[in-house]
């Protein structure tokens, strides 16, 4: 083997990221030209609006915000727009809140208030410009009335542990928000609002993408307690969020705006980066330093463990077919979940590697690498990890049990005790998470 495999796949992991940078993104799909604005297959003529107001949410929202203040200067009004705490950058004209996620805090719900009074504010001769990333239902918790903070923050850390996707989450959020769910577009009506949108769920619905604040909503609160019943919540919930939900079901609380409502007659939502963008990068620079690439999915969903013995059995079968003519690289990408039954730490990319490993043990020429897009998994200052043959055996140097690990969610410190840990810091860009594997010839192994 003459290539250092983890060098590699962290190599393809920078591609895909930059081929998903938020400030990129603006900027392949919004051109000014003299007073033109164009974004996408539209053209707004700048002379038609008295103010240009900017607001948004993710963790990476702010380079977002850059790209416009770039293109636009002095043209922009004001703005007003949320981020991950650490995940700034350098704004003139834009006012950057910082709040805490997965979690929300009171700065996020502060944020959140401030920019629905400016959204509020716009009126039919303004332009509103929202940017959307993964983060931004947690970092704008602007709840509804008789739900506290508190409240939200319990049933938050109850429907991450439970195993819910993040269509169920985000289906709640809506319903218990008065910010997602096609809120802030109702907010900002008659303004017209032009929402560029990074995507961080899998099938790239709008609706779901940060909770959907500029979006008709698909969701309903029936649909709502469903998702509760489904996972033994509805009785362990606050009772303030179950209220609302049930509420809201009988009929007594408004359901979120729905397509065809009046406060997205002037709204244009435009999708500028997902997941299959930073798997076709990756599997572009697989393709120039020598590996024949195939990209297995961008839809990956389930149990962390179990998605990972899948991706090293599809490995294993190309191994134990044909023999290889040169090295390959499977890449999938999606965003599984963990069923959080033990006490330890660690994020859902970082329990793959760990469950990877454990199929990998005999396996001396397959490589991976789990990570999320945005660099931080789960609770944790890691992205994700990397598994081969030797991780067992470091393990065992170690003291480490690895199905021990596996059954306390404590991957974080397997992989961190063993070398495998993969830390990248904040990357401003969040479009799911990536599994790469690297087959090479066994002979060259």
């Amino acid at each position: 083997m003459t290539k250092n495999p983890r060098a590699v796949l962290r190599s393809l992991l920078d591609a895909a990221l930059q081929a998903v940078a938020p400030d990129r993104a603006v900027h392949r799909h919004v051109q000014v030209q003299d007073n033109l604005l164009h974004i996408d297959n539209r053209t707004y003529n700048l002379d038609d609006y008295d103010r240009i107001l900017v607001t948004g949410a993710g963790k990476g929202a702010a380079p977002m915000a850059a790209a416009l203040e770039q293109l636009l200067g002095e043209r922009i009004t004001q703005g007003a727009v949320c981020v991950k705490y650490g995940h700034t950058v350098p704004l003139r004209r834009i006012t950057l809140y910082e709040a805490a996620h997965p979690v929300p805090d009171a700065a996020g719900e502060a944020a959140a208030r401030r920019m629905l009074e400016l959204a509020a504010s716009a009126t039919g001769r303004d332009l509103v410009l929202c940017v959307l990333t993964g983060g931004a239902s947690a970092l704008t918790p602007a709840l509804a009335d008789g739900i506290c903070l508190a409240h939200w923050q319990a049933a938050t850390q109850r429907l991450l542990a439970c195993g819910a996707t993040i269509h169920e989450i985000n289906a709640i959020r809506k319903h218990v928000s008065v910010f997602g769910g096609g809120r802030l577009a109702a907010a900002a009506s008659p303004a017209t609002l032009v929402a560029l949108i990074i995507s961080d769920v899998v099938g790239d619905d709008l609706d779901v993408i940060a909770s959907g604040p500029t979006s008709p909503d698909s969701s309903t609160y029936e649909m709502c307690l469903g998702i509760l019943d489904r996972y033994g919540l509805r009785h362990s919930m606050p009772a303030a969020i179950t209220r609302r939900l049930e509420e809201g079901a009988a009929g007594r609380v408004p359901e979120t705006p729905a397509q065809g409502d009046a406060a997205f007659d002037r709204v244009h939502n435009v999708l500028v980066a997902n997941n299959r963008q930073a798997l076709e990068a990756a599997a572009q620079e697989a393709a120039r330093q020598g590996y024949t690439p195939r990209i297995l999915t961008s839809t990956m969903t389930g149990e962390a463990r179990e998605k990972a013995k899948e991706l090293v059995t599809a490995a294993r079968q190309l191994c134990a077919g044909e023999p290889l003519s040169g090295p390959v690289c499977l890449l999938a990408g999606g965003e599984t979940t963990v069923t959080i039954t033990g006490a330890g730490l660690g994020g859902r990319n970082q329990e793959m590697a760990l469950a990877g490993a454990m199929h990998l043990q005999d396996c001396n020429n397959i490589t991976m690498l789990c990570a999320g897009t945005d660099g931080s998994d789960g609770p944790t200052d890691a992205a994700g990890g990397f598994a081969c043959a030797a991780t067992l055996n470091a393990a065992r140097c170690c003291g480490l049990d690895a199905g021990a690990c596996l059954a306390d969610n404590n991957s974080y410190v397997f992989l961190e005790k063993t070398g495998n840990l993969l830390k990248t810091g904040p990357t401003l860009t969040n479009v799911m998470d990536m599994a790469l594997l690297l087959v090479e010839c066994p002979d060259a192994a």
